[in-house]
């Protein structure tokens, strides 16, 4: 017997226990084994009931995503199929009771509902997360799902992918019985008592929760709905609705059929490529060459006290962040009633995640217990990691971080959280520029996914290491950059920003490009963002960088113009839109008024713009400038950039980020197209060498990022 799956004899109960650490994933090999493991087990005459259950720390979180992966991009190959092993278990003949702890996902749950029945440890959820990467439950989760829960609460789960604490489950159905001690010992004693009770009961043989077509037209029109809203203008949960659909009218047989022609749709789709690629991109950004594959850098180091100084915005943020994941937060300015402002901040954010149900009052009591404030610099003796969060000023940082240098403990991590300043110039301050690090959060910094690693000339492995340590603690994403002006993120944003404003003072509107740009997928707007950042923070950067000093460089005029009339944005209620004491942008027909005003004065002949135009100007703009950091090396790689944008500045999913976005127009069309606008143009839309070096390659299409990368981390 292999040891992916094991049998056991408790008397008269076979365990049958899946073993492939670290998510017992049903990889290849684990299906056979296990259709192996049940077959011993039916065969045994002293086996009466079976129990199922994973090893380590989880049932089954899912299937291997590396063969979805070679699924979605090879026609020739097929997807798992698990029919054959699900009807194994569902036609044992003897009792099968599915023992779930961790996580059963997916392709885990899939196989879960094929058992007669389901216990749980109450700590243990359960999902059908599928439509995160593009597809639907393929192994017959869309058929059996309802006849468990019902039509209503299985469209939910397939279209939000939550993860459904075992409690929910329960009171749903799903899962069968909680146990509160042991879960071997509580599942053979269920299996043995469900032994006593005759013939098991087959999932796909029920139907009382099936509904009938007249009460389920409005459930799967709510659906869609729902669908439409959180996943917007992704193909998989409307797809997992028409399956559950044909849960709900046909037999078992013919639904897992329709539901099979179905996942493999999906499977080919450009929007599952898409986001397994995000998937994978995300996880391949913790492999640092030279960092991560070190054995020193394997001993991070252990992070248990943090010291922020700075308690605005962004210090309140980050200390939220710190004390939701554990860590003990000191938080410390220059006077009482700064740091007391900040809390305040803090405590409305708190109480807010109270209002909304996602903590306990016991939660935020918790986490307002880890944060402790002082004033002055004494308050980052003690501290593991020290991060900065003042002003975007470099004279500021640079006296900040003398006085970090001469208080801060030995081997103490710097921390500074600038989002364009040079690291290296900042840690030119202190007698240490090897401690010193980029840590570039994303505002709210205790909701955004995305920490920026900026590395400096001088940073060393160990505080890199020490920094995506702390980027896994905070359960974020951290993405290792080089520096350089505005590091990948915003050095990207500024010539897609300052493009989105060229194509207003040429002839379109604000509200027509923020409205190409959400229709293509974008979170937000350029200029709704514009607007919620405040447009004299991107005023501000230009003075600080003396950007457009180059002769015949064109500047944008209009958002100059607006910060002169201190139209900031939403802080004053005016920006590119007005806001009327809300947050909804709201067109403002003096904003065109001004942009006609300074067009004219500029000689700029407005006319009108193509939405195609909108959208090849802002986005191809991004992607250049990607080019250019991928070829500097100031991105490790393509997929890097991706992470960055689909994490932090609202890339939709399903594009896969600019890159891999890239890819799937060619790179050739891209390349020709920004080689006409660097003629119409001028210089800003100048080719980059490493595009035009691709676009050549590979035929029609042109080569790709993709591979790029592969090239240079095979």
């Amino acid at each position: 017997m292999t040891n992916l799956v094991t049998v056991a004899l408790r008397d008269d109960v076979a365990v049958v226990e899946i073993n492939n650490p670290p998510v017992n994933a049903l990889s290849p090999g684990v299906p056979e084994a296990l259709t192996r493991a049940l077959d011993e087990a039916i065969a045994h005459p002293a086996v009466r009931a079976i129990v199922l259950a994973g090893a380590g720390r989880t049932f089954v979180a899912g299937a291997d995503i590396r063969d979805l992966e070679r699924a979605a991009w090879n026609a020739d190959v097929e997807p798992p199929d698990l029919h054959e092993l699900l009807a194994r278990v569902e036609d044992a003949g003897k009792p099968v009771v599915v023992a779930i702890h961790g996580t059963a996902l997916g392709g885990g749950l899939e196989l879960a509902m094929a058992g007669h029945y389901r216990v749980a440890v109450p700590s243990a959820r359960v999902g059908l997360p599928e439509a995160n990467l593009g597809i639907i439950p393929g192994a017959e989760g869309t058929q059996r799902l309802p006849r468990l829960v019902g039509v209503e609460r299985a469209i939910d789960m397939c279209v939000t992918g939550r993860l459904v604490p075992a409690s929910e489950a329960h009171a749903d159905g799903l899962i069968d019985r909680l146990i509160d001690g042991d879960l071997l010992d509580g599942a053979i004693a269920f299996a043995r008592q469900a032994a006593r009770n005759g013939p098991p009961p087959r999932t796909r043989e029920r139907s009382d929760k099936l509904g009938t077509s007249a009460i389920n037209a409005p459930l799967l029109e709510a659906g869609r709905q729902l669908a439409r809203k959180v996943r917007r203008q992704q193909t998989a949960p409307l797809a997992a609705i028409e399956a559950i659909e044909a849960a709900a009218t046909l037999p078992f047989e013919q639904g897992r059929r329709r539901e099979r022609a179905i996942a493999l749709a999906s499977v080919r789709s450009d929007q599952c490529r898409a986001m397994v690629h995000a998937f994978m991109a995300e996880r391949a950004v913790a492999k640092v060459p030279g960092v991560t594959d070190q054995a020193s850098a394997q001993n991070a180091a252990d992070i248990r006290e943090v010291a922020i100084i700075g308690a605005g915005t962004m210090g309140g943020g980050i200390a939220m962040a710190c004390a939701n994941a554990g860590l003990a937060v000191v938080l410390t300015d220059v006077g009482r009633d700064r740091l007391d402002a900040g809390m305040a901040t803090v405590r409305r954010n708190y109480e807010s995640s109270i209002t909304r149900g996602r903590l306990t009052r016991e939660d935020v009591d918790t986490r307002l217990a880890r944060i402790s404030t002082q004033v002055g610099y004494d308050a980052i003796a003690g501290a593991d990691i020290v991060i900065e969060a003042v002003f975007e000023e470099m004279a500021l940082k640079r006296q900040v971080f003398a006085a970090i240098d001469a208080a801060a403990k030995p081997g103490a991590v710097l921390g500074s959280n600038t989002s364009m300043l040079d690291i290296d110039a900042i840690a030119a301050a202190t007698r240490r520029p090897e401690a010193v690090v980029g840590l570039h959060f994303f505002s709210p910094a205790h909701v955004m996914r995305l920490v920026e690693i900026v590395r400096g000339a001088r940073t060393s492995n160990e505080v890199l290491a020490a920094s995506l340590a702390l980027a896994r603690r905070l359960g974020k994403v951290g993405v290792v950059v080089r520096n350089n002006t505005g590091f990948v993120g915003n050095r990207m944003m500024l010539p897609y920003m300052y493009e989105a404003q060229f194509l207003v003072e040429d002839g379109a509107t604000p509200e027509q490009v923020d409205r190409v740009l959400t229709d293509f997928g974008m979170a937000m707007g350029i200029f709704a963002v514009d607007d919620l950042g405040g447009l004299d923070v991107a005023w501000r950067i230009r003075r600080e960088l003396n950007q457009f000093s180059e002769p015949g460089a064109r500047r944008p005029l209009v958002a100059d113009r607006l910060v002169e009339m201190n139209r900031l944005g939403q802080k004053t209620g005016m920006g590119w839109y007005r806001y009327d004491g809300g947050r909804t942008p709201l067109p403002d027909p003096e904003v065109l008024a001004i942009v006609e005003q300074v067009a004219s004065e500029a000689g700029i002949r407005r006319q009108p713009i193509s939405d195609e135009e909108i959208r090849e100007r802002t986005l191809y703009a991004l992607i250049n400038e990607g080019a250019r950091l991928l070829e500097e090396g100031v991105a490790l790689r393509a997929s890097d950039i991706d992470v960055v944008y689909l994490t932090g500045y609202g890339f939709p999913v399903f594009r896969g980020g600019p890159m891999f976005y890239a890819d799937q127009v060619g790179l050739k069309k891209i390349h020709d197209r920004i080689a006409s606008f660097h003629r119409s143009f001028g210089e800003r839309w100048k080719p980059a060498p490493l595009l035009a070096r691709l676009a050549g390659e590979g035929g029609e299409r042109g080569g790709t990022f993709r591979a790029f990368d592969e090239g240079r981390y095979a």
